[in-house]
């Protein structure tokens, strides 16, 4: 009796290959020169794809199906952070400062693992795939806003998808969500403008550590008491600085912090709910300030049809035992780029488990894959391509 080869358990050593190779030689955003070299040049192994680079450190592969269909856009960010790795294993990072520390490795590898698959039966793909592996996810402007805006990539394309690795979800597991997925990450920048003098005679000072603490404290109520409470809003001051000595009042502190929105009428309010409250604590004691708010990526709002579609493929491909409704996070995520141009959704695929001591969560430094959700990532981006891709 023959037995029929599962082609991505097949490619299961090569997936973990390109993220272990990925993983050991990261880059960080508008810098991923060597990433990109790499990808470009497993691509180029594969045939029948037209690989260019749309810009210095992005990669495009496209693969014209041998059957009608629609024009589908396939998207793996590529950077790293800009953080030391305290992983010990053997395919650590080798770049000091610099660390794969979200997953960008492995959502690489997957559709480096996709485009072999598509690669290799191109008559039975519908449409035009295109795959993007982009630079700087994680540094706003971001690449997307780039090849959105400044490349053609988007010209004709019909739907959207791309995944991210979730080390809070189970491996294998896979959740999606219609609607409000990821927020708009903005961000705040408040300096405190004090009078300095001898920390033995705060009288005589304005201290700006003092009126700094009280903005930072105050800065909750807007969230408490001046929002619905039904209307998601983060304000998180996660830098303070000010002073360098135990005996002397300083003249300025500097506060830096995050502002999470998914409303747009919310996050246009924020800016203004945020400095009243800056200037009221700043006059009542008597200090100024110069305040800076900067809008960085629009929040992720998944497409309702696209996300029901994925959500079949998952209950397809994974089976129900493996699937669950994505619930939305504070966290943001340049993929909503995309989506002003196309319909399209943002999914996870679960890749924390005991075993693999990969339920760190995302941007610490112990943070790594258990390597089977490479796997489940590829066959959720190859049914979707294939589905997705299908004429209507």
């Amino acid at each position: 009796m023959t037995q029929t080869v599962d082609p991505v358990a097949a490619l299961r050593g090569q997936l973990v290959a390109w993220r272990r190779h990925l993983h050991m030689h990261p880059e960080v955003g508008f810098a991923e020169h060597e990433t990109a070299a790499y990808i470009e040049a497993e691509l180029r192994k594969m045939p029948g794809l037209t690989v260019s680079r749309p810009t210095a450190t992005s990669v495009l592969a496209v693969l014209r199906g041998g059957k009608p269909g629609r024009t589908i856009l396939l998207r793996a960010d590529i950077d790293a952070l800009p953080m030391e790795e305290e992983n010990t294993f053997e395919y650590a990072s080798r770049n000091p400062g610099a660390m794969h520390a979200c997953g960008h490795d492995g959502h690489t590898a997957i559709l480096l693992g996709v485009a072999r698959l598509l690669s290799s039966d191109a008559a039975n793909v519908p449409g035009e795939v295109r795959m993007i592996f982009q630079h700087a996810e994680e540094i706003g402007p971001g690449g997307a806003e780039e090849l959105v805006t400044g490349t053609g990539l988007m010209d004709g394309v019909d739907v959207v998808t791309g995944l991210h690795l979730n080390s809070q979800l189970p491996v294998g597991v896979v959740a999606v969500k219609p609607g409000a997925f990821m927020a708009a990450p903005d961000t705040v920048e408040i300096v405190i403008k004090g009078k300095g003098g001898h920390g033995a005679h705060p009288e005589q000072a304005v201290d700006p550590i003092a009126v700094g603490a009280q903005v930072v404290t105050n800065l909750q109520h807007v969230v408490s008491r001046q929002v619905a409470a039904l209307d998601a809003l983060v304000v998180s001051i996660t830098s303070f600085h000010s002073g360098t000595t135990h005996n002397v009042i300083p003249d300025t502190a500097n506060l830096l912090g995050t502002v999470r929105t998914f409303d747009p009428e919310l996050r246009e309010r924020a800016p203004q709910l945020i400095e009243r409250v800056v200037r009221g604590v700043c006059e009542a004691h008597g200090a100024g300030y110069e305040f800076r708010y900067e809008l960085g990526y629009r929040p992720v709002i998944n497409t309702d049809w696209v996300s029901a579609r994925l959500r079949e493929i998952a209950l397809e491909t994974v089976g129900p035992e493996h699937y669950q409704d994505a619930r939305p996070t504070m966290g943001g995520e340049d993929f909503s780029a995309y989506l002003q141009r196309a319909p399209g959704a943002y999914f996870n695929v679960g890749s924390g488990s005991d075993e693999a001591d990969s339920r760190w969560p995302h941007h610490h430094p112990r943070f790594t894959l258990d390597e089977a959700s490479l796997e489940t990532g590829v066959r959720m981006l190859h049914a979707a391509a294939l589905r997705l891709g299908l004429p209507e």
